[in-house]
């Protein structure tokens, strides 16, 4: 069973299955660019999403064929960034939702179609992974438009992509294909139109099938090596890492393994 909701008027629709929650960018007409009301939704959702129990994994995608992301809604940049103080209050919406984006607790995937530019390519980083069809298009444009990219935005390219990647976007503004931005590091599957959702769906059944305290444990580990070191907490994962051994699914994932069955795994 299945339930979705809208928000940003209608722009974002989530919609929730067996523990996957999947984010879908509706904003086709444009190419899924996204609008003010589009980021401080999706703030408001990851924010949520980090308190919701059950959750195995999340998605994010574009709604049509044409894109992932291609950017924001630079229509409405004369309302929403027409001086410096709305700039400013635009600017802290979108790191605040890269932000929390990055912090959800489960592993998040971004499933790209077409293209995924400038803001779009912002929120695929901050997933976990990219899986790309082979029609898509990576880049940054803020270039060709004169606009001034965050240093939050930088910083993250930077941590993820290393100094030379992360030049030639900003510097170029050209898009990669998607075998390029594989190679670079950009996206981390590709696979054709033919069998993308097949194969998409397969990796998302994969991860939402194993024990979720684990799961949690890795993502969190991760977390905490993006920190500096001086801000890391080993003791905190190490506290998760108990927890996994004191649960149910750990015994259930012997009996499995004796068993010769596939878990069932039920997160405690």
């Amino acid at each position: 069973m299945s339930d979705t909701e809208e928000l940003a008027g209608g722009k974002l629709q989530v919609t929730r299955r067996a523990g996957v929650v999947r984010i879908v960018f509706n904003n086709p007409d444009k190419r899924n660019a996204m609008t003010l009301a589009m980021w401080q939704g999706l703030g408001d959702l990851c924010a949520a999403l980090a308190e919701e129990d059950g959750l195995r994994v999340v998605t994010l995608e574009g709604a049509g064929e044409r894109a992932f992301v291609a950017g924001a809604d630079i229509s409405e940049f004369a309302q929403t960034r027409g001086s410096s103080e709305a700039a400013d209050a635009y600017n802290a919406a979108v790191a605040r939702a890269e932000r929390l984006l990055e912090a959800v607790p489960v592993p998040t995937l971004a499933l790209v179609r077409g293209s995924c530019v400038g803001g779009g390519l912002g929120i695929a980083m901050r997933c976990d992974l990219r899986l790309a069809r082979a029609d898509a298009r990576f880049g940054i444009t803020p270039a060709k438009l004169g606009l001034g990219y965050g240093f939050e935005g930088v910083a993250s390219l930077n941590r993820r992509l290393g100094h030379a990647v992360t030049a030639d976007l900003l510097f170029t503004g050209r898009l990669l294909p998607a075998e390029e931005a594989q190679a670079r590091g950009i996206c981390d599957f590709v696979h054709p139109g033919e069998t993308f959702e097949a194969e998409c769906a397969a990796y998302v059944d994969t991860i939402s099938a194993n024990a979720p305290l684990t799961i949690r444990t890795a993502k969190a580990a991760l977390l905490e090596l993006a920190k500096a070191e001086a801000d890391q907490d080993p003791a905190r994962i190490a506290r998760m890492i108990e927890t996994c051994y004191n649960s149910d699914d750990y015994q259930e994932g012997q009996r499995a393994f004796a068993e010769k069955r596939a878990p069932v795994f039920k997160g405690r």
